[in-house]
């Protein structure tokens, strides 16, 4: 590789550096995330300037034409409300890849004098390569409803998923020791199914969870892969999305009060991340939007609590507009973002940054949850877990121990929902059943649209 290539790969690997600090903020993430792809498509295209001999030029012209056809399509046609699933489409894809790319690199392994260190990252990237892209794939397949996002367990899970990892182990083994590419293969095959293993426990509001840790499986495949490679930019970005997969994840096991370990493994013993799902025949009290209209219109402090409820019916422009109207006749108006909020971190941050909601006006648990108690009037749009009680006072309960917003310490909570069927988690809401609260039910977006009409009518 010529000096000049090195030197352009360096300053991608800077993009990537930089593209992941700009996404940390909501002001710098477009910025961030035009750099980040920047320094990809140069990345990607680099190769094509330097190699002498590239072979199947065509065929890999063709890939990146069908890659960039899907990613184009995806950008414009997927709803906020699927992210989720995208996202976990596209990382089991750069796990899947990193695996298949280690099999081709092994071929050439075979009946050669390679130094051990790259035969190691050869069959961890494989392995884990294989688990990141069956496990995406489950992930997906529950997110969009293609199998029940239960957790779904069965007798002697446990034994056949430690004996997948042992098997997984040994062919590691034999593929360090001797390369061969039938126990590559084997290897592959082994990761696949230890992959489907491993989220099948799992269920409701953990698969984002799983989500954000196999991004950092793929992450750390694509690493091992450009070490293989001695690829730089790809060892870099690699090492980029491991590790911040990685503390995403654990920030997110926080934020539900959980470990990662009981997060992908408490369905076996007997626990559950889901309930019954049934909807509630208890009684409570609703209001019409013109009731509603007026707590808010006579209220000074408003805390909006937005959920996944609200991506599902678009009804985020709407609500900025409400919001708009209640902050220009005095009052004080805020959203309060829940970790977890949504389908995947971040969720809320983005569609209510597609509304134009100032990021002044949006607030993390941890800042906010202290003014609930001073709050008039709380405004729980499409949530339902994030504000559970059940969270703090039900031991046993499939959320126990989850930090949440505390919406019940405000002096009146209005709650849009559907219906009154459950949350993700599956579990009774005792806030909807609370003497403050009053329900609004009907679609987010409708019954947003008049209850801006009410309130601009007082």
């Amino acid at each position: 590789m010529p000096t000049w290539a090195q030197f352009i790969y360096l300053l991608c690997a800077v993009c990537f550096i930089l593209a992941l600090k700009g996404l940390s903020g909501p002001k710098t993430a477009r910025s961030g995330n035009l750099i980040g792809a920047a320094g990809a498509v140069v990345a990607c295209a680099l190769p094509f300037f330097y190699v002498d001999d590239m072979d199947n030029v065509v065929l890999i012209l063709v890939a990146v034409a069908v890659g960039t056809a899907g990613g184009a399509f995806g950008a414009q046609k997927v709803q906020m409300t699927q992210m989720p699933q995208m996202v976990a489409l596209f990382n089991g894809v750069g796990g899947g890849a990193a695996a298949l790319v280690a099999l081709l690199e092994l071929e050439h392994f075979v009946d050669t004098d390679i130094r051990a260190i790259y035969l190691i990252a050869t069959a961890f990237t494989i392995l884990v390569g294989s688990v990141s892209f069956a496990g995406s794939l489950i992930t997906f397949a529950k997110l969009q409803e293609l199998m029940t996002s239960r957790p779904v367990v069965f007798p002697g899970l446990p034994v056949v998923f430690g004996g997948g990892l042992v098997a997984a182990l040994v062919l590691s083994g034999v593929t360090v020791a001797e390369p061969v590419m039938w126990a590559g293969i084997v290897l592959a095959l082994v990761g696949l199914a230890v992959g489907v293993l491993l989220v099948l426990p799992v269920g409701g509001a953990d698969v984002p969870i799983v989500i954000s840790l196999l991004n950092a499986f793929t992450g750390l495949t694509v690493a091992a892969g450009g070490y293989v490679l001695q690829n730089t930019v790809l060892l870099v970005a690699g090492t980029l999305v491991g590790a911040s997969g990685t503390f995403l994840t654990l920030l997110m096991a926080r934020a539900m009060g959980r470990s990662v370990a009981n997060i992908l493994f408490g369905a076996l013993k007997g626990g559950s991340t889901l309930g019954s799902g049934e909807a509630s025949d208890r009684p409570v009290r609703s209001a019409s939007p013109e009731d509603a209209a007026i707590m808010l219109n006579y209220a000074d402090r408003v805390i909006i609590v937005p959920g996944y409820g609200l991506a599902v019916a678009q009804a985020q422009h709407a609500l900025r507009e409400l919001v708009d109207v209640l902050n220009q006749r005095g009052g004080k108006v805020d959203y309060a973002i829940h970790p977890v909020a949504g389908r995947m971190p971040g969720h809320m941050n983005v569609l209510l940054a597609e509304a134009q909601v100032p990021y002044e006006q949006l607030h993390e648990m941890d800042d906010i949850n202290g003014d609930f108690k001073d709050a008039d009037v709380v405004l729980v749009v499409g949530a339902n877990d994030v504000v559970n009680p059940a969270a703090k006072t039900t031991p046993g309960a499939p959320i126990y121990g989850m930090p949440i917003l505390n919406a019940d310490e405000a002096r009146q909570i209005i709650f849009m929902k559907r219906s009154m069927r459950p949350g993700f988690a599956g579990i009774e809401n005792e806030l909807l059943f609370d003497e403050k609260t009053t329900l609004l039910f009907g679609d987010a977006k409708e019954s947003m649209s008049k209850l801006l009409k009410a309130v601009e009518a007082l």
